[in-house]
């Protein structure tokens, strides 16, 4: 039986290219990562701060390594799509930005972000989600972003707000941490 509404994005969207280099403000560039970061996955995975809001940790920069060759699986699978955040001129990465559980016929996905501990406070999360958010609705063609994280994860709430993703409301008991369940914050930002 067809379908009466058409893909909001036709599946190959991502697949059919390579995955691009993204500008982000203030001298940051968002790039496909490559093997030879791992190092700084698993570095960023000891710290206690973004360990408290991630199911997985990094044993091992090998590990790290999986992660990434995953990562650039899920480009070509049209799952999900990260970036690492790097300085664009020492090409350090600084974090990582992601759509996750794209869903290219609804023309939805979900935002998510880390950034490394040394190089918090400098605004690289607001910088690297905008730059991403505006290539997903504008060039890619996606309707609706969301940005979901722990009620009492005062800084996410920060950076979702400073982006353009409007509070919707709260989503009770809806993920298991380490330290049990928690509400999360839904926040939304749709296409003009």
């Amino acid at each position: 039986m067809p379908y009466k509404i058409s893909n909001v994005v036709e599946p190959g969207t991502f697949a059919s290219r390579e995955q691009p280099c993204l500008p982000a403000s203030g001298g940051l560039v968002l790039r496909p990562w490559s093997p030879d970061d791992a190092g700084a996955v698993y570095e960023a995975f000891q710290d206690p701060v973004l360990q408290r809001w991630h199911a997985r940790v990094a044993d091992s920069e090998n590990e790290a390594r999986q992660w990434i060759e995953g990562w650039r699986a899920d480009w070509a699978e049209e799952r999900s799509a990260h970036w690492a955040v790097a300085d664009a001129g020492s090409g350090d990465v600084v974090g990582r930005v992601a759509l996750r559980e794209i869903d290219l016929a609804d023309g939805q996905a979900e935002m998510a972000y880390w950034t490394r501990p040394r190089f918090r406070g400098r605004g690289v999360a607001p910088r690297a989600v905008v730059a991403l958010a505006d290539w997903a609705l504008d060039a890619v063609g996606l309707h609706r972003l969301e940005l979901t994280h722990a009620t009492v994860n005062e800084a996410s709430c920060r950076v979702a707000l400073k982006t353009g993703f409007v509070p919707e409301g709260t989503k009770r008991s809806a993920v298991l941490h380490e330290d049990g369940w928690h509400d999360m914050h839904l926040h939304a930002r749709i296409a003009p």
